[in-house]
């Protein structure tokens, strides 16, 4: 799969392509953005140095629904494997897990609601995604929270502030604009890239004085 061709992921970065594929968890809740988690995974999906997981909340289904008009599968077929939301027995929910390989894995949040925000800040985690990210914090590994919400009242900014001195990357989707993108699409690759830096993956999906690759 060439996807992420961007000038082609699949040849970007010969030494990430040869070495031992990294665990990206990424976790859907239940906010408006499908269609950037959409992308996310598709890319993701794309890089042969990455192993995909997914989660995606019984919240985001619904909203899947609502902006897609269509079930879990849209997201899930782009991932290796794949969680149900309350299974808290699963592999994620363990701190052992995320250091299975030589690089310990990673979690994004995207779209990550005001009520997973609220339940990480709090730590009463009630869901596999929940769960799985408050291991994250708790090992102290990459956690990226790609927040959906707007205006952000108090409670949200003291949330955020919270998760951020735990060691939270908190990334609201707040797309440039100085590649010029012409589509949905491209705009959403360039967020993808920005992403995709905070965790430390390889990319040509445009920076600043770069042109956003075409697939």
């Amino acid at each position: 799969m060439q996807e992420g061709g961007e000038g082609g992921l699949a040849h970007l970065g010969g030494q990430a392509a040869g070495a031992q594929a990294r665990d990206i968890l990424v976790g859907v809740s239940g906010a408006s953005g499908m269609a950037l988690a959409a992308s996310l995974l598709r890319l993701l999906a794309g890089m042969p140095w990455v192993r995909v997981h997914c989660v995606v909340s019984q919240g985001a289904r619904a909203v899947l629904q609502a902006e897609c008009g269509a079930g879990p599968e849209l997201l899930t077929a782009h991932a290796g494997q794949v969680y149900a939301p309350d299974d808290l027995g699963a592999g994620p929910a363990s701190g052992s897990w995320w250091r299975r390989g030589a690089v310990p894995a990673a979690m994004l949040v995207a779209p990550c609601s005001m009520g997973t925000l609220g339940a990480l800040a709090s730590g009463a985690t009630r869901n596999l995604l929940q769960r799985a990210a408050d291991v994250a914090l708790k090992e102290r590994l990459t956690l990226v929270l790609v927040t959906r919400e707007s205006p952000l009242s108090a409670v949200h900014l003291r949330n955020m502030l919270t998760l951020q001195e735990a060691g939270a990357v908190i990334m609201p989707f707040s797309p440039g604009f100085y590649l010029r993108p012409q589509t949905l699409d491209e705009l959403l690759r360039q967020s993808c890239g920005r992403i995709f830096d905070q965790l430390g993956l390889p990319h040509r999906l445009g920076r600043w004085g770069e042109a956003l690759a075409q697939a």
